[in-house]
């Protein structure tokens, strides 16, 4: 069960990332930009959840990994939005 839930995450996360960044090369709105490159990482981090837990669940630890890819996403995702509101004013 653990394993759909992993993989559910991940869509659903690609699929964010997806339309974002096609909306964003339609409109050419920066903060789609940022948004779509933080849905990247954090998808990224659920894939190598899933590696984590599911594949290689007791020779290989991942959990530096996995966060290091969902904070990269955050601070991608707060530099978009701190900037964006920076250029507004």
């Amino acid at each position: 069960m653990a394993a759909f839930v992993y993989i559910l995450c991940t869509l659903t996360s690609s699929l964010c990332a997806g339309l974002l960044l096609s909306n964003y090369r339609r409109t050419g709105l920066r903060l789609l930009f940022w948004s779509g490159a933080c849905f990247v990482c954090l998808a990224v981090g659920n894939v190598l959840l899933f590696i984590d837990r599911i594949i290689l669940p007791t020779t290989v630890d991942l959990t530096i990994w996995r966060n290091s890819a969902a904070l990269t996403g955050l601070a991608l995702l707060i530099y978009g939005l701190i900037w964006d509101a920076e250029r507004m004013k």
